[in-house]
């Protein structure tokens, strides 16, 4: 008699070596599909490490990353442009009244530093949170919450209207080029990159500033946001103080056909 476990045992099926067994046949499915994950992974990576890679940045932090960058190419600009005026000055070629002309012109394209008496504004998001304070009014959708574009264009026009002789705008001069711009809830300006809040810092009679900015509609429609919804304003004077000269490149860059 044999022991064979092969040996069919009694009141066994004679079909039982051919019956399905769905345990093995997920098994098999388990390890195809690691196989496919794994090849996927190989192919996407291209010998790449697809946790490090920079191309699979994100978008901010490549924005981010530029604007850093930019903000080290502007401090070499300032510093060779300080080593040229330098060599300028100690060259005899020009008369005195040539240089003065000159320094008079830099001052009032900015590219020179600025003191004087000044006030700041400063502008800030609603709590993301912000219900509406005042009857009336209906709740907030995100858009009334956030720091736009026209705001920061209404506060600089309005310093300028108050007779502003310099503005700065976060660390940065403006000049006659300069192009406030937001894209989403972050500013741009000149190459740069900027979360709220947003401050600006404008050099003149804080009298007259301060009248140019109530006088303003642009402003005075933003308020109704500040008081209903909560959005930041702050109006400081802050004595004396300098803006820094420009620093950026003044070289006009504009669209031209293609030949």
């Amino acid at each position: 008699m044999s022991n064979s476990a092969d040996s069919p045992q009694p009141g066994s099926s004679p079909d039982r070596r051919g019956r399905f067994r769905p345990a093995r046949v997920l098994t098999v499915a388990v390890f195809a599909l690691a196989g496919l994950i794994f090849f996927t992974s190989f192919n996407t990576a291209k010998g790449t490490n697809i946790r490090t890679d920079t191309s699979l940045l994100k978008l901010s932090d490549l924005i981010q990353e530029r604007s850093h960058k930019n903000g080290e190419l502007d401090e070499a600009n300032a510093t060779l442009r300080e080593q040229v005026d330098s060599l300028a000055d100690a060259d005899d070629g020009s008369t005195e009244a040539e240089d003065a002309r000159l320094t008079a012109l830099e001052k009032d394209a900015g590219t020179q530093k600025l003191k004087g008496k000044a006030i700041t504004v400063t502008l800030n998001d609603a709590p993301p949170d912000a219900t509406a304070k005042l009857p009336g009014y209906p709740e907030p959708q995100p858009d009334y919450l956030v720091i736009h574009q026209q705001d920061l264009q209404a506060v600089v026009n309005a310093l300028w209207q108050g007779g502003a002789k310099g503005i700065k705008v976060m660390d940065q001069r403006l000049i006659s080029t300069s192009a406030v711009r937001c894209v989403g809830n972050t500013l741009i300006l000149q190459g740069r990159v900027y979360s709220p809040p947003y401050k600006i810092t404008a050099v003149g009679d804080p009298g007259k500033l301060r009248k140019a900015l109530g006088a303003s509609p642009a402003i005075q429609n933003y308020m109704v946001y500040v008081n209903v919804y909560g959005l930041g304003w702050k109006v400081e004077e802050n004595g004396t103080v300098t803006l820094p000269g420009y620093s950026g490149t003044v070289d006009l860059h504009y669209a031209k056909p293609v030949e």
